[in-house]
């Protein structure tokens, strides 16, 4: 396949840890970093619909092909699910399979894959209709036995079958579920153009740098920044360039785009200029069709469409391929490995516009209305949330001037937007979901109505916090996301928090991978350097009902949230019991909780206790500190999760827990333990005494103890054990233990 030279630059992340990424180059994806022994043999790529995820597929397959990169690499397979769900039914050996998509390997022997160097490329696992059973096919590791197409691709991408080959699979991220995590050995996303690139693609594209520069800063106004935000998906990067460089040359004073479906409008209409209809037919006609096509595609939650479904919406593509310049420029197709042509829309969101386009004028034109604003906020998936921000949008006065000016769509203008304004500011007051309201946002601003926004300004400005309402706290959250100024920490308490402020301001939390205070002391091993967003939350009148929230974000598979502060907050057992669903969610990454003084029994250390005997838990830092209601029991409890092989905590505060020495002979055993991982344990302001010091001191001094750094209480006539503990010359120094601090009553 041809790679598109515009969209050669992939800007791929890399996961090297929970807690570190890394920028890699796409024909090192499956090279080893700098820390790594091995290379990757299985992974995975996530990205949203158009941000390249294919194209970096094109390009590591034609360096390979043309002796550019990768040259080790024997044999690429490149598949993609599209065309594998054409065969679902029939039976077929891996040999089979291979030697059918690839005439020039049919002669290959059975020796040939296993010693040789494979690489199995699946793209697009979102588009996969296969149920994908890795619990539940069975084994197969004969490259001849004929199975299932099922049976065959769990067995190669689990490593079960050709033990020895790579596989790469490329995924939204909502499908990447379909496979369990622990198959991957290396996760990496595509996010897109960062702002240097997007720079970039505007000078590379538009040859006068004048008016190239033109376009970047109009993108960049403060008042475009939704535009610019869009404009790390590479598709919107040309849409964009097109349809401002068009306007800027047709005429110095145009007005040009400031929303979204302003610009998608303009798009359009450049495109219906590239025609030469039929007799008859008409933009309007040709448009429609395709805005019918759209639209029952999308209600079907299709993006790829086969010739028949054309047909039913009226369209001749033989016929569209010679005369229509809106086909040719806006349909994409391909002959996919299984000979079968396969359309879709350049991207998603020109399927979603010419679906919203549709829906709107057909009901200027009859009254039908085919999907209502409330039926769009339903969806939990957000299918039809850029579709509302496009379907509201041009309704707008401006864009049906448009329309009725250079594509003939005689849409009648709306009495008013302020009854539209009016509703959905109604329905932000009360809507829940707030990823939901953040969306309403956008679409307020398609309709031109920024008050809310405006409000929680002036509120900021004067300090005024106590006024604001809930869909004040919404349009704050909107107000950080969209803002084009960098915000290193927000902190709750300034904005007088509480749970219900919190569940308004969940679409923010969700982008930060710290929810903490920058700096835990001298006793914190590892911090990131690297820049973080941190979102503070200690001291902010929560309560155990955020905790679920918060367990849905930790839960959440595009969050990245590591550390979380939640100290000092009225939390309970049952806050914990909430938390402890997200904690033992695979899609966690969290590696650092500070729970202290928030009030928590013995009750919550069972619940802790399975989240660090769960495999899917990253957790290395825990903070129960000042929670007196702990005692020798909770202890107990925790330990059953601290001797769990599964257990990767390093860092365990219980400073004023209420402990006796009762609590150490548990302790002392987990430090005995080789699978421990414990280095750094504080258990000061306790009332250990003598006896618990003694007891400790024989989990110190195992040969399998890790502990580097211990903070205890001592009474002042303490001088039995002690010494034993660290002074270097005495013969029962703990093998590993650095740094002692001893506090004295």
């Amino acid at each position: 396949r041809r790679v598109n030279s515009e969209h050669e630059v992939v800007n791929l992340e890399c996961k090297r840890s929970s807690s570190e990424e890394k920028k890699i180059q796409v024909n090192d994806i499956l090279q080893p970093l700098s820390n790594e022994e091995d290379p990757p043999q299985r992974v995975l790529t996530k990205g949203i619909a158009g941000i390249g995820k294919s194209v970096a597929v094109q390009k590591f397959t034609h360096d390979w092909a043309t002796g550019e990169a990768n040259q080790t690499t024997d044999f690429i397979f490149p598949f993609t699910f599209r065309d594998l769900n054409l065969i679902k039914d029939k039976d077929w050996s891996l040999v089979t399979l291979i030697g059918h998509y690839f005439d020039e390997v049919k002669d290959l022997k059975e020796s040939d894959y296993s010693e040789s160097s494979v690489l199995f490329i699946f793209d697009g696992l979102d588009e996969s209709q296969l149920p994908l059973d890795f619990n539940n096919n069975e084994m197969c590791r004969d490259v001849t036995k004929t199975t299932t197409l099922d049976v065959l691709l769990t067995n190669l991408i689990s490593g079960k079958l050709l033990h020895k080959a790579s596989v790469w699979i490329t995924s939204r991220p909502a499908a990447a579920a379909k496979i369990p995590p622990e198959i991957f050995h290396r996760v990496t996303e595509v996010r897109g153009f960062n702002d240097e690139q997007k720079e970039e693609y505007f000078q590379k594209k538009v040859s006068d740098k004048e008016m190239g520069q033109k376009i970047s800063d109009h993108l960049q106004s403060k008042t475009q920044r939704s535009l610019y935000i869009m404009c790390h998906i590479p598709v919107f990067c040309w849409i964009s360039a097109t349809a401002l460089q068009s306007l800027l040359t047709e005429a110095e004073e145009a007005e040009l785009p400031k929303t979204v479906t302003e610009m998608y409008t303009h798009f359009l209409i450049i495109q219906t200029k590239l025609k030469e209809y039929q007799e008859g037919e008409t933009d309007k006609d040709v448009i429609m069709k395709l805005g019918k096509l759209a639209f029952e595609q999308l209600q079907k939650g299709n993006i790829l469409f086969y010739e028949n479904e054309f047909k039913s919406c009226g369209i001749d593509l033989k016929e569209a391929a010679v005369n229509s310049g809106v086909c040719t420029q806006i349909i994409r197709k391909e002959s996919g490995l299984h000979k079968q042509e396969i359309y879709s829309f350049i991207h998603l969101s020109v399927q979603e516009f010419l679906a919203a386009l549709y829906v709107l004028e057909t009901f200027l034109d009859s009254g039908e209305n085919l999907l209502s604003i409330d039926m769009a906020l339903v969806s939990d998936n957000g299918q039809w949330d850029l579709f509302l921000r496009f379907l509201l949008g041009l309704s707008q006065d401006k864009n049906q001037e448009l329309l009725q000016k250079r594509v003939g769509i005689k849409g009648r203008c709306p009495e008013s937007n302020q009854e539209t304004i009016k509703f959905i500011h109604e329905k932000i007051k009360k809507l829940s979901n707030s990823d939901k309201s953040i969306n309403l946002f956008h679409c307020l601003n398609e309709l031109g109505d920024q008050s809310l926004v405006e409000q929680v300004q002036n509120y900021q400005s004067s300090g005024d916090f106590d006024k604001l309402l809930p869909e004040h706290w919404s349009a704050l959250a909107f107000q950080l996301l969209v803002s084009n100024e960098d915000l290193d920490v927000f902190d709750l308490k300034k904005y007088e928090g509480s749970d219900k402020v919190l569940e308004r301001l969940l679409p923010v939390f969700k982008t930060s991978k710290r929810a903490s205070v920058e700096n835990r002391g001298k006793y914190l091993l590892n911090v990131n350097t690297h820049f973080v967003f941190i979102f503070r939350l200690s001291k902010c009148n929560l309560t155990y009902r955020c905790c679920e929230n918060i367990s849905s974000v930790l839960s959440s598979k595009s969050s990245g949230l590591e550390e979380l502060d939640l100290s000092e907050n009225y939390l309970l057992d049952s806050g914990v019991k909430l938390l402890s669903d997200g904690l033992k969610s695979p899609s966690c990454k969290l590696q650092r909780l500070w729970l202290s003084y928030c009030h928590l029994t013995d009750g919550c250390c069972e619940n802790i206790s399975s989240v660090l005997s769960s495999k899917s838990s990253g957790l290395e830092e825990l903070d129960l500190s000042e929670n007196n209601l702990l005692t020798d029991s909770g202890v107990e409890r925790l330990s059953d999760g601290l001797k769990s092989p599964n257990c990767k905590l390093q860092r365990l505060w219980l400073s004023k827990c209420n402990l006796t020495y009762r609590c150490c002979e548990n302790i002392s055993s987990v430090l005995s333990l080789k699978c421990s991982g414990l280095e750094e344990l504080d258990l000061s302001e306790n009332n250990l005494l003598d006896s618990g010091v003694k007891l400790l001191s024989d989990g110190l001094k195992s040969p399998n103890c890790k502990l580097q750094r211990l903070r205890y209480l001592i009474s002042c006539d303490d001088n039995v054990h002690l010494p034993s503990l660290i002074s270097k010359n005495s013969p029962p120094t703990p093998p590993s233990l650095s740094d002692v601090h001893v506090t004295c009553s």
